[in-house]
């Protein structure tokens, strides 16, 4: 059953008392931001974007709409709800990102149209004015804006909703046949003035890059897209599969690139033997989180800084929480051995980078997760609390923690379940980081 308060996580030795996690708001809907690789407050620490539905857990179609806002924390953390989508889902929402680099309190999400423009139909994004109001919409839908707010990434979550459908937005008649490995689509870059597209990377071209015979008859796509803080250079996983419903059978590489889609760099790769291909077994058979805690996962890149990249994977024979130096033949360092020994979702304070932040996936027995703080100077991890994961809950509707820094690195804001509704909290950190 869930629980009306968060577990305290055990504490270690002379840590202080865990932060309380504070709900935002006090509607009875419910709210949720999704992925944790962006800040959700403006860059004045008062809004913290967010999207509201009537639904905690439905299954997603084209029709399900949410609305996108923000809280005002110096009002109440009222909610003023400035634009509706259906180009969303649970784990990403509809791709919410404010745009630093553009005057006043701008921000960008996707949405679905009536014809949809270049290159993907029925899809595109808006910027939305939060103080004025005013909407400029976009031809196609983004997944990650460089920092300098002058470009963006976009995808096709047509492709994504075949390959991966937690992150893929819902389709009339769906799924669908698709080419393997097209030379027409990919990773597309948008000028966010003007809308202009152009092909960086397609599927052929990263099936062609540094090829594997696995990639033959598998169809590919790529996620974890991400931008480092000089908009100078782009990570991206790129992943394949001969069987999409079965996760565990999945196959990834790192990569990084220039903005126009050059000097390409592999950093890592996983490919391996796969006998859940064979004819007789049975995906169903495969837990929620299984993939998540697959030894040969590659997934949550994040840069730390311009050069280092963050990632839980595979490296030299074992899977840990490792530092990649973006260079040829860059070096690669082991995070937290012997503590940090699960996937999670893992960002630097953008205040201190001494300070790593993740969470776990729920615990088999309990259904908990554990939020934490780790110290790269001592290797000390902290223990903010522990939150209860309702285990109905389905790989497509779940609620990750996904925490995410304020951009003054003295708070933390995750989605959350443990209290029966999907909701915001925040955690105030900054006794603990100093």
């Amino acid at each position: 059953m869930p629980t009306d308060t968060v577990t305290t996580a055990p504490l270690a030795a002379g840590q202080a008392a865990a932060p309380r996690a504070r709900r935002l708001g006090g509607d009875a809907r419910h709210h949720f931001f999704g992925y944790y690789n962006k800040s959700t407050w403006d860059r004045s620490g008062r809004c913290v974007l967010a999207q509201r539905t009537p639904y905690r857990d439905v299954l997603l179609r084209p029709d399900s709409e949410a609305e996108v806002g923000y809280f005002d924390l110096q009002d109440g953390d009222r909610f003023h709800a400035l634009a509706r989508t259906r180009a969303w889902n649970w784990q990403m929402g509809s791709q919410l990102q404010w745009l630093d680099g553009l005057p006043g309190r701008q921000f960008i999400h996707n949405i679905r149209t009536p014809d949809g423009g270049h290159p993907y139909r029925g899809f595109g994004a808006q910027v939305v004015d939060a103080d004025t109001g005013a909407i400029r919409p976009l031809p196609a839908p983004v997944y990650v804006v460089a920092p300098s707010s002058e470009w963006a990434l976009c995808v096709d979550y047509r492709r994504l909703y075949v390959t991966h459908e937690t992150i893929g937005y819902s389709e009339p008649d769906g799924p669908f046949d698709l080419p393997l490995a097209p030379s027409a689509d990919g990773i597309w870059r948008m000028e966010l003035a003007t809308g202009a597209l152009r092909l960086l990377v397609s599927y052929a071209d990263l099936k062609g890059f540094h090829h594997r015979p696995s990639m033959d008859k598998a169809i590919h796509w790529v996620s974890h897209i991400e931008i480092n803080p000089a908009s100078s250079r782009i990570l991206l996983l790129h992943r394949w599969t001969e069987r999409v419903k079965d996760e565990t059978c999945f196959l990834h590489r790192l990569i990084t690139m220039n903005p126009d889609g050059s000097e390409l760099r592999l950093l890592e790769c996983s490919d391996h033997p796969l006998p859940q291909l064979a004819d007789d077994f049975d995906p169903s058979a495969v837990g929620t989180f299984d993939y998540e805690k697959s030894e040969w996962q590659i997934s949550h890149p994040l840069w730390r800084n311009d050069h280092q990249i963050i990632v839980w994977g595979p490296h030299d024979g074992a899977i840990h929480y490792h530092l990649y130096d973006d260079a040829p033949g860059g070096a690669v360092q082991v995070v937290g051995d012997g503590t940090l020994t699960e996937n999670g979702h893992m960002t630097f304070s953008p205040a201190n980078q001494r300070w790593l932040l993740s969470d776990t996936y729920p615990d088999a027995t309990t259904h908990e997760r554990i939020l934490f703080l780790y110290d790269m100077d001592t290797g000390r991890k902290i223990d903010l609390g522990s939150f209860y994961a309702d285990p109905t809950l389905s790989k497509e509707n779940r609620c990750d923690l996904h925490p995410r820094w304020s951009r003054d690195g003295r708070q933390i804001c995750i989605d959350s379940v443990h209290e029966g509704d999907r909701q915001m909290y925040v955690l105030d950190v900054a006794d603990l980081v100093g």
